[in-house]
This record gives C-alpha cells, sequence and structure tokens, in this order.
C-alpha cells in the first residue's frame, strides 16, 4: 500500500512556455497528445492539460517511489493511457478555502490510467479554474483514500511545509481523537507517519505548489 498526490496552481503557469513543444515534449509522449481532442472541445486550455498530465505523472512518482526509492522521474517514461471526462464536465472555480473528503464518489473528477514499466495505476484529478489536484492509487478503487487541497496566504516554502503537515495531521485528529501523529521522512525522504515514534504503517504523500497545498493517504 503507498500513496501519491500533486497539486498545481493554475496561476503560476507559464502559459506562453507550456504551449511550446521543446517544453511540453518533455511532459507528453506522442501517445498522449490525442488524449487532448475531448478535452479541448470541453473548453479546457492545452497549458491546462499538459500541467494536469504532470499532475498525474508525479502523482504516479510518488506512488511507486515509496517502494523503489532508485526510481528516476522521466516524465515522458509515464504514459497516461486513459483520460475520462465527465458527462457535460465544465470547470468551475475553486471556492472557499479547503475541501476534503474519502474518495471520489461525491467529485466530478477526472479518471485516469498510467503505466510506467510493468506497473499500472489508476487516477483521479481535479480540476478547477485555480487548481489542478491529482491522486493515485494501485487500485480503480479510491474508498479507503482521504485527501485535501487547501488554499494558503503564505506560500514561502518553510510556510508551504509547515501548513501541509498541520492540515494533514488536522485531518488525522478527527479520525484518530486520541492518537498523537508526527510528520517526518525516512531515508529516502519520503514522507512518513510516525505514531510514538515509530512509523505508523500509514502511507502518505504531501504536495503544495505556490498558494495551494494537498495530501493524500490510506487507511
Amino acid at each position: 500500500m503507498s500513496a501519491g498526490n500533486d497539486v498545481v496552481s493554475v496561476k503560476a503557469i507559464n502559459i506562453t512556455r507550456s504551449n511550446q513543444y521543446k517544453f511540453y515534449s518533455k511532459i507528453l509522449s506522442p501517445s498522449e497528445n490525442p488524449l487532448y481532442n475531448e478535452f479541448g472541445l470541453a473548453g479546457i486550455s492545452f497549458e491546462n492539460f499538459v500541467w494536469l498530465l504532470w499532475s498525474i505523472k508525479e502523482s504516479a512518482y510518488k506512488f511507486l517511489q515509496r517502494d523503489q526509492p532508485s526510481l528516476i522521474f522521466t516524465p515522458i517514461k509515464f504514459v497516461v493511457k486513459e483520460l475520462r471526462l465527465p458527462v457535460d464536465y465544465a470547470v468551475e472555480n475553486f471556492t472557499g478555502v479547503f475541501i476534503e473528503a474519502k474518495g471520489f464518489e461525491k467529485c466530478p473528477c477526472i479518471k485516469g490510467q498510467i503505466t510506467i514499466g510493468p506497473h499500472t495505476l489508476y487516477t483521479s484529478s481535479l480540476l478547477y479554474n485555480e487548481v489542478i489536484s491529482t491522486v493515485v492509487n494501485n487500485l480503480q478503487s479510491f474508498q479507503k483514500v482521504h485527501w485535501g487541497i487547501k488554499l494558503i496566504s503564505n506560500s514561502e516554502p518553510e510556510s508551504q511545509s509547515n501548513e501541509v503537515r498541520l492540515f494533514l495531521l488536522n485531518k488525522l485528529k478527527q479520525l484518530y481523537k486520541n492518537v498523537n501523529f508526527k510528520v517526518a521522512k525516512n531515508e529516502q525522504g519520503c514522507p512518513i507517519l510516525l505514531k510514538d515514534s515509530i512509523d505508523s504503517g500509514v502511507p502518505i504523500s504531501l504536495s503544495h505548489h505556490e498558494h495551494f497545498v494537498a495530501y493524500s493517504f490510506q487507511i
């Protein structure tokens, strides 16, 4: 069992650069370009599509890297095989300060499938006008996956790190009222959740970009 997520602040996207072949060809493999057809019809810009696939690939890398510390992140080797837009999908605004949920049954998310060598992972992505966020799993079901996205006021690296950890820990306090958890990193640099200074075995994933932070974990 593992966890993997990523978040992209749309405001921070360099539109001109993202639309240049020299840039996006390092992210998209040739077989992925046709996937944009449906997205274009839905009014989703090509640059947002590029960064959606980046978030999917980054999430998949985080998921696998926990058990494969030597894995190198080469985006074009992470191949998105399928992306499905919900019926009558429309990109909306990210309203409020944060959203949290377990699974994606109540969210109009973009479902997908990605392969990395012999591995196949399943993806659930949220695309707002302000932020893109993806969570991956090795099962098609996300019923055991908790996730959250939050808008923060300070985008300094230390603040991002503190905010995303606090965001996660506050959620865990709701689920485990009498347990004190602490976020640390293992020898490979992956975030882990400690309980009484011992790895709890609960896989977590943390991400941040500009004024957005996000987490995912499985129980």
